[in-house]
């Protein structure tokens, strides 16, 4: 297979990365590199938010090249970019396939999902998603969505909340947990974050900030449907890519990080792949590295959010 003529990626200038402080681009330069740039090529940054890789990608982009940005919250719109060479999409990116049919465009020459939650969502308290501050219990990705994390907390069974706890927050008391939300609604509904963060610290089972940070990450997991777009996103993917196009996904927990390798790896969203008549693997991406790629020590000292960050990378066969 021919290499794709690309320069390395470099620093972009000015305060791009964050723009004026909405959030700083996890393994900007690594998942950059990754996408393989062609001048001319047609790219998406599924997770728009600040706006960081979107500007790093550009600076790659020749006068023919196009990118398109997907973001569903209105407020990263904020950070628009001013090219003709870029246009931002105000959608969910399990609907990139859709979307990509009103502008005329049937294949791309890569995807890059960065799918952590932005400084400036966890960082405003009136968004929820940050135990931190007290605020409304809200935690939606896109102000149009209905369900928030109050209304589950409110009005999800016993059994529901025990099944979002333990499988998208891995809570070892999961049930006692679940049980306990049940009895405190019955007294007085959550309606704030410091309604659920003081059941939830009177029922600590390990590491009091781990503890909370899990409570959260399921509920957040819950409002979004984060899991199921992520599925459609990669699904998805197989059809909107050209032959030898890159897929770039950075992912912030295990759960996200099982589903992207195994699709990677095995075709599938499973532990083991499918195979054909011959045993070969029946899949339409493979993966550019064995393992994956993890931030710097550099990066680490300068961006803590960074720790958990994992960037695996396929190209479509």
């Amino acid at each position: 297979m021919a290499k794709s003529k690309h320069k390395k990626s470099e620093p972009v200038a000015g305060n791009d990365n964050n723009s004026g402080g909405y959030h700083t681009s996890v393994l900007l330069h690594e998942s950059i590199d990754a996408l393989a740039i062609k001048p001319d090529g047609i790219y998406i940054d599924a997770t728009f938010g600040g706006g960081g890789h979107s500007r790093a990608i550009m600076a790659q982009l020749g006068s023919e090249g196009h990118l398109y940005g997907f973001d569903q919250d209105e407020d990263a719109h904020r950070n628009a970019i001013d090219d003709e060479r870029f246009t931002l999409v105000q959608a969910n990116f399990r609907d990139i396939k859709k979307f990509l049919r009103l502008y005329d465009v049937k294949q791309v020459d890569g995807i890059l999902a960065d799918l952590g939650v932005s400084s400036w969502q966890f960082d405003t308290a009136e968004r929820g998603f940050s135990y931190r501050f007290d605020g409304p219990l809200d935690m939606r990705m896109s102000q149009f969505g209905e369900l928030t994390a109050a209304d589950i907390l409110n009005n999800y069974s016993a059994e529901k909340l025990h099944k979002i706890f333990g499988e998208y927050g891995e809570l070892r008391n999961a049930k006692t947990f679940a049980n306990a939300v049940v009895a405190a609604r019955e007294t007085k509904p959550f309606e704030v974050i410091d309604d659920l963060k003081t059941l939830a610290e009177s029922n600590v089972m390990g590491e009091k900030m781990k503890y909370l940070s899990q409570v959260f990450q399921a509920l957040r997991i819950e409002v979004n449907d984060e899991l199921g777009a992520l599925q459609d996103l990669l699904k998805n993917s197989v059809d909107v890519l050209k032959p030898e196009g890159r897929l770039a996904i950075i992912t912030f927990h295990s759960l996200e990080d099982r589903l992207v390798k195994n699709f990677m790896k095995n075709g599938n969203f499973e532990d083991e792949p499918e195979k054909d008549f011959f045993g070969n693997i029946k899949r339409d991406l493979k993966p550019v590295h064995k393992k994956p790629i993890e931030a710097s020590a550099e990066e680490l000292k300068v961006n803590n959010r960074s720790r958990s960050a994992k960037l695996r990378v396929a190209e479509k066969i």
